[in-house]
């Protein structure tokens, strides 16, 4: 359930019985011809359809994550990483605060992998009733990739493995065919500028698109894969 569907006094009569909820984490950077809102738009979906049967609280999603490397791209954001793990930090200490004791991250953005060591940390420190965190990027999981991979194991950034439906926005006609993929070592190194030099149109490489058919998929695959994290993915119940 998202919380933006209940009130506050519905919140605290879930406490009574679970103590998990769902904070899903993306970005707003430039995905190609895909929405802007790409990761934030996955990370939320799939925590919502995931956690729907199970009646766990998904909060709406972090829409700005770390992405230096895209901000040559007009509408691309980045918050440092000093800035971005304060965020992350204030947020787990308030949803803690409340009385819930499990609480996953669902990341659907790559760049802000780096605030797992924060997790850890913050997790570590003694409470009067343990919390544990979960740090999970659904696009990259064992059963999501193994999915993708029937398709086609070239699975770059603003390219088919994006590309749902609900990414793609009105007015931009994706491109049919591919393009030759980025070195994935050369991605990890190049600045702003020279990024948009090396990937004029954002997309990384590969196949533009794959049919509806093949992407729902992937997507039944995550949204298991997430359900599953939910249910048994706990050291603590």
């Amino acid at each position: 359930m998202k919380i933006h569907d209940r009130n506050w006094m519905q919140i605290e009569k879930y406490l009574e019985h679970d103590d998990r909820i769902v904070l899903p984490v993306g970005s707003t950077e430039q995905h190609g011809y895909l929405s802007l809102g790409t990761d934030a738009i996955l990370a939320e979906r799939v925590a919502v359809e995931a956690a729907e049967p199970l009646g766990i609280p998904v909060l709406p999603a972090l829409p700005f994550g770390m992405a230096p490397y895209f901000t040559e791209y007009p509408g691309s954001m980045s918050l440092r990483m000093s800035t971005y793990i304060e965020v992350i930090r204030d947020l787990l200490d308030v949803i803690a605060g409340q009385g819930f004791r499990r609480i996953a991250l669902v990341n659907g953005h790559g760049g802000n992998a780096p605030v797992t060591g924060l997790i850890r940390e913050w997790a570590s420190v003694p409470r009067e009733k343990p919390v544990e965190v979960l740090f999970h990027s659904w696009y990259n999981a064992p059963q999501t990739a193994k999915a993708a991979s029937e398709f086609s194991d070239v699975q770059l950034h603003g390219a088919w493995v994006e590309n749902f439906a609900w990414t793609r926005v009105e007015g931009a006609e994706v491109p049919d065919g591919s393009i030759p993929p980025l070195p994935r070592g050369l991605t990890a190194v190049l600045s702003r500028t020279e990024m948009r030099e090396f990937a004029p149109d954002g997309s990384h490489g590969g196949d533009y698109g794959r049919p509806d058919a093949d992407m729902q998929k992937v997507w039944d695959a995550g949204v298991l894969e997430v359900r599953d994290l939910l249910e048994n993915g706990w050291a603590r119940k």
